[in-house]
Order: structure tokens, then C-alpha cells, then sequence
């Protein structure tokens, strides 16, 4: 899963005190994510890719290296089965 990804053009985006919470404003639906997750979504809104992201993650939490790249696309998909995020 490579590319850049952006917000979708209908979702707003707001930081909370515990992470970033997203308005769909087409459904209404609201999301929130913790401070991990807002930092994933923080790294690739700058561009990063999925990859790269991850491998940031790796470095800053290496304890939870196995899981990182997993995570992230996992999280990326989900974000995109929302409509949260394009690419």
C-alpha cells in the first residue's frame, strides 16, 4: 500500500486533547483517534506514505515493531472504508 493520502474533500478534521477526531459530513458520522493513530494520520497528511510512516512508528516504539506495519495498513484501510481518506 503505497501513494499518498489525503482527507477526503467532504471530512473535517479537528485535534482533540486526546488525538484527531473526523466529521464525515456526508453521513454525520464522527471518528476519533488516539494519539498513535493521530500521529499516523499526521505523518501521511505530510506526505509520508504507509511505509514510511510505519517505519517512523518502528523507530519511535521499537517494542511494537512486530505489529507496527500491520497496524498501519490496517488502519489506513479502515480510514478508507470510512471515506476518511482518499488517495
Amino acid at each position: 500500500m503505497t501513494g499518498v493520502v489525503a482527507l477526503s474533500p467532504f471530512v473535517t478534521m479537528i485535534e482533540s486533547e486526546d488525538g484527531l477526531v473526523f466529521l464525515n459530513k456526508r453521513t454525520g458520522k464522527y471518528w476519533q483517534l488516539n494519539g498513535t493513530g493521530s500521529e499516523v494520520v499526521r505523518l501521511l497528511l505530510s506526505g509520508e506514505t504507509v511505509e514510511s510512516a510505519a517505519s517512523r512508528l518502528q523507530e519511535k516504539y521499537p517494542d511494537a515493531s512486530d505489529q507496527t506495519v500491520s497496524d498501519v495498513h490496517t488502519l489506513v484501510r479502515q480510514l478508507q472504508a470510512a471515506k476518511l481518506l482518499a488517495r
